[in-house]
């Protein structure tokens, strides 16, 4: 049965072809962004960008840490749950600045080489 009897009108075959080359794909760039953790509520736009699964944040705690250690506490243990969960990295750099990545990236995280104890047969 046609769609003739249907809908009173003859069947066609029209149809749009679609020139794939010209349809330009969303590219899911990585972004590298800066945050300024001045309060503890700052650190829900930091969990938002890392969500996102493309952003790579640069925080600077520097303000927090004047204000309030034990916020700055809170705040880099809840960034480290979500970083955690998301199967992501997290590393300090310097005393002021912290890096947190999505799954897609690795923070290099030089292991420091112990030196063997020589015994010390002076005594």
């Amino acid at each position: 049965m046609g769609l003739k009897n249907w809908f009173g009108k003859e069947e066609s075959e029209d149809y749009v072809e679609i020139d794939l080359d010209s349809v330009a794909a969303r590219e899911n760039k990585v972004v590298v962004k800066p945050f300024v953790l001045r309060d503890f509520d700052g650190v829900n736009d930091i969990l938002n960008s890392l969500r996102d699964g493309y952003t790579i944040a640069v925080v600077d705690i520097k303000p927090l840490k004047a204000k309030d250690i034990i916020e700055l506490k809170r705040a880099i243990s809840k960034i480290k749950k979500t970083v955690d969960a998301l199967e992501g990295s997290i590393a300090g750099f310097g005393e002021n600045t912290i890096i947190a990545t999505p799954q897609f990236a690795d923070i290099y995280k030089p292991v420091e080489k112990k030196q063997k104890e020589k015994a010390d047969y002076i005594n």
